[in-house]
């Protein structure tokens, strides 16, 4: 009987990476719901069927188990509105426990017609104006976040990017020396997201200098149908335009970018995107960068990751949200140089395979395995030098050169830690090929006296918030164990954002008159001015670094 009994129970035992929702459903005065309909929908493209529930005599809801990945849940209950909530996640360590607040017309009028000094209660409140009650809303209103209770207690915000407008004046560019990049001069930048539809949004950007002899200008648009960067599909163009000097060539470039993701059942994840380029000086350089990676959980605190990129995500930044990436947009074209006379763009492809392993709720390490190879590497320097082949800037006595091909394997392991709440630091450690002098200079072109040899490097970024101040200051540190002219595993120092060197990034909220916030921004890169390579050649005596001195600093303005 006991062994017919523990058959029995074999199938009411949790099954492996599954888990529930649970949750309550309540009114905007915190009454308890009972009858709501309760519809979980999974997200990904091979999830499981629709579940439908109903709230019992207390508004609670809890589903049977459920395959990891993301929901979308949506309750329904007559005399009040629908709420939506999406993303979802279950995983087979907690219960997702959720508290779903139905707002109801006359709730909104009268959060209308509330005093502006009148205390906000913390339950969120929303207003629909239908054109139809069976079409979808022509006009949402939102005041106030809404609080989810997931696995972990945390709070999400429902409102992603609560700043509908930004404006950037700042001194100069960021990474500036390539006729590609921003210009090096005062310049502004506006972005505004656009609203389209209940979670679309259209992005706008565009940025021009102030110096009249050699204007430089820009406009990036973005479309984000999921209404959050990183979430679902997105599709971006870019025109720039700049004037080296009076008299001088013109850059003008085009970049049309396409990414996407999704999910294939509970344990892997794919993204993948390309863009298209044409840029160049009188003559154009065109260029397809396609780029692709595949996730795959291994189990608990596992996850394998195989990639190809031709360019990297542009990811990891420290104040994340959709204006930011509109203004990532206007400087994500690859490097521009002349080669015997004619207009070519950097081509660097990377390989990698990678296995992370959670070591708790705050830490994780990487190992990582790849490849690196371009056709055309880029290397900076200074010096008094002519020819077809060496792109001056205009901003200062820095040009850009064509190095040739180069390749080689790496190896990376990386270390990630929140110490606390305003504390994260990390640690890599890369061993890979980087274009570097000949032992014994020869005065030969330049190209022939660049070769491709393997360094060591360790790298150091901590990101920190000033408690009271809300000052955020990143400061990162990369030391290689021989001199180099280029950068080496640029890929690892995208993602983990760290320079050659030591390099500072400071941000400081400051009081604000009007609504919005106001923030001051100070960028600061290689600040001892290390790394820097004197090499005799044919065309003269010209000093080549991986990553040289610069300054910015500047207001940003969102509203």
């Amino acid at each position: 009987m006991a062994f017919l009994a523990a058959l029995c129970a074999l199938p009411l035992a949790a099954t492996p990476n599954s888990g529930k929702i649970s949750g309550v459903v309540i009114d905007g005065s915190g009454t308890p719901q009972m009858g709501a309909t309760v519809q979980i929908s999974p997200e990904q493209a091979l999830g499981a069927s629709l579940v439908e529930l109903f709230t019992n005599d207390r508004g609670r809801f809890s589903t049977a188990t459920l395959p990891t990945g993301q929901y979308s849940v949506k309750v329904t209950l007559a005399g009040f509105l629908p709420a939506i909530e999406q993303h979802i996640q279950v995983d087979d360590q907690h219960t997702t426990v959720l508290q779903i607040v139905l707002g109801s017309l006359l709730s909104s009028f009268e959060k209308l017609r509330r005093q502006p000094d009148q205390q906000v209660t913390s339950d969120e409140w929303i207003w629909v104006l239908r054109s139809a009650s069976a079409t979808r809303a022509v006009l949402r209103w939102q005041d106030s976040e809404v609080n989810l209770a997931g696995n972990s207690g945390e709070t999400r915000n429902a409102d992603k990017d609560a700043s509908h407008g930004r404006l950037d004046l700042t001194s100069g560019a960021d990474h500036p020396g390539s006729v590609s990049n921003l210009a090096d001069s005062p310049a502004t930048a506006v972005a505004y997201d656009m609203g389209i539809g209940e979670y679309g949004q259209l992005l706008f950007a565009g940025q021009f200098s102030y110096d009249g002899t050699a204007p430089a200008g820009g406009f990036a648009t973005e479309w984000l149908p999921s209404g959050e960067p990183g979430v679902g599909p997105v599709t971006s163009v870019v025109v720039r335009e700049a004037h080296l000097g009076p008299g001088g060539p013109t850059f003008r470039g085009i970049r049309a970018a396409h990414d996407n993701q999704f999910t294939a059942g509970s344990r892997v994840s794919i993204r993948y995107g390309s863009e298209f380029v044409v840029a160049g000086l009188g003559g154009m350089a065109t260029g397809v960068r396609p780029r692709a990676e595949a996730a795959v959980q291994l189990g608990q605190g596992w996850q394998a990751t195989l990639m190809v990129a031709a360019s990297p995500w542009r990811e990891g930044d420290d104040s994340p949200g959709a204006l930011q990436s509109a203004m990532n947009a206007l400087d994500a074209f690859p490097t521009l140089m002349m080669r015997d006379g004619r207009s070519v763009l950097e081509n660097n492809l990377h390989e990698e395979i990678a296995i992370e392993h959670a070591l708790g709720k705050n830490s994780s390490i990487t190992a990582a395995v790849f490849h690196d190879r371009s056709g055309n590497t880029a290397v900076f320097g200074r010096g008094t030098v002519s020819g077809g082949d060496f792109l001056q800037d205009y901003f200062s006595d820095v040009f850009v050169y064509d190095a040739g091909s180069s390749g080689s394997l790496g190896a990376r392991a990386a270390y990630k830690q929140k110490i606390t709440s305003n504390l994260e630091t990390t640690l890599v450690y890369a061993y890979a090929g980087a274009v570097t002098p000949n032992e014994d200079p020869a005065d030969a072109a330049l190209r022939n006296e660049l070769a491709t040899r393997y360094r060591h490097s360790l790298a150091a970024r901590a990101t920190a918030t000033v408690p009271c101040l809300g000052t955020r200051i990143s400061a990162s540190y990369k030391w290689m164990n021989g001199p180099a002219v280029s950068h080496q595993d640029p890929y690892g120092e995208s993602i983990y954002r760290v320079d050659p060197f030591l390099s500072m990034e400071i941000r400081q909220r400051l009081p604000s008159f009007f609504p919005g916030h106001m923030e001051a921004l100070l960028d600061l890169g290689n600040l001892f001015a290390q790394g820097y390579v004197s090499i005799p050649t044919s065309d003269g005596r010209v000093i080549l670094v991986p990553s040289y001195r610069y300054f910015r600093g500047g207001f940003s303005f969102q509203f």
